[in-house]
C-alpha cells in the first residue's frame, strides 16, 4: 500500500542517499509568514513572528548522520491565567544522531526507550522540518505566565457550571465550624 497523502507543507526531505558519505552539508531553514501562520496555528501560539534553524548534517561513521542546528523562534502565546498575549524568545541547540535500526521488533513486544533521545533511526530521508517543528514544540513554555499574573484565582468548569473554588477543594474546613459550634454549645 503506498501513502498517498500529502506532506505538511513544512516538510523539507533529505535524501540519505544524495548525501555525500565524505561532505557537511549545511542547511537553514526561514519559513516565510504564510509558512509560520500555519506552523504557530498547528502550535496553538498566538503569533509565531521569526522562525529560523540552521545547521549541518555530516557522516557519523560510516553508516549514520549527525545533525547539530540552531533553533531560534520570536512567539507569542497566551498566559494561562488571564489570556493576554506572552511574547518569548527560543534559541535551543538541536542535535540528532541518525543511526541504522537493525533491532525486530515484534508487535506487542515490550521494548526499552534508549536514554539518549538524540538517536534517530536512519531512514530514507531526513526531514529537516519535522525536526525544525518538533524542537519548537519541545521548546514552547508549557505554561506562559505574563509578568504581572499574579498566582491568581483561576477557575475553570464547563459551560453553565460553577466553578471549584479553593474553599470547595477544603473538605475539613467546614468541620472546624462545626466543632467550635459545638463546643460553645456544650459551654
Amino acid at each position: 500500500m503506498t501513502d498517498t497523502s500529502e506532506p505538511p507543507k513544512w516538510a523539507h526531505p533529505i535524501r540519505v542517499a544524495a548525501l555525500l558519505p565524505n561532505q557537511v552539508e549545511t542547511f537553514e531553514l526561514t519559513p516565510e509568514s504564510e509558512l509560520r501562520q500555519l506552523i504557530g496555528r498547528d502550535l496553538d501560539l498566538l503569533n509565531l513572528r521569526k522562525l529560523r534553524f540552521s545547521g549541518t548534517l555530516s557522516p557519523l561513521g560510516a553508516v549514520g548522520w549527525l545533525l547539530k542546528g540552531q533553533l531560534g523562534a520570536t512567539i507569542s502565546q497566551a498566559c494561562i491565567v488571564t489570556g493576554e498575549p506572552v511574547s518569548g524568545r527560543i534559541d535551543v541547540p538541536v542535535t540528532r544522531h541518525f543511526l541504522p535500526d537493525d533491532t525486530d521488533y515484534e508487535a506487542g513486544e515490550e521494548t526499552e526507550m534508549p536514554e539518549d533521545d538524540s538517536v534517530e533511526p536512519l531512514a530514507e530521508t531526513i526531514d529537516l522540518g519535522a525536526i525544525m517543528i518538533e524542537a519548537l514544540s519541545l521548546a514552547l513554555p508549557q505554561y506562559p505566565r505574563a509578568p504581572d499574573a499574579g498566582p491568581g484565582d483561576a477557575q475553570f468548569s464547563e459551560a453553565g457550571k460553577t466553578p471549584m473554588s479553593d474553599a470547595d477543594a477544603r473538605p475539613f474546613a467546614g468541620l472546624k465550624s462545626l466543632r467550635d459550634t459545638l463546643s460553645n454549645e456544650d459551654e
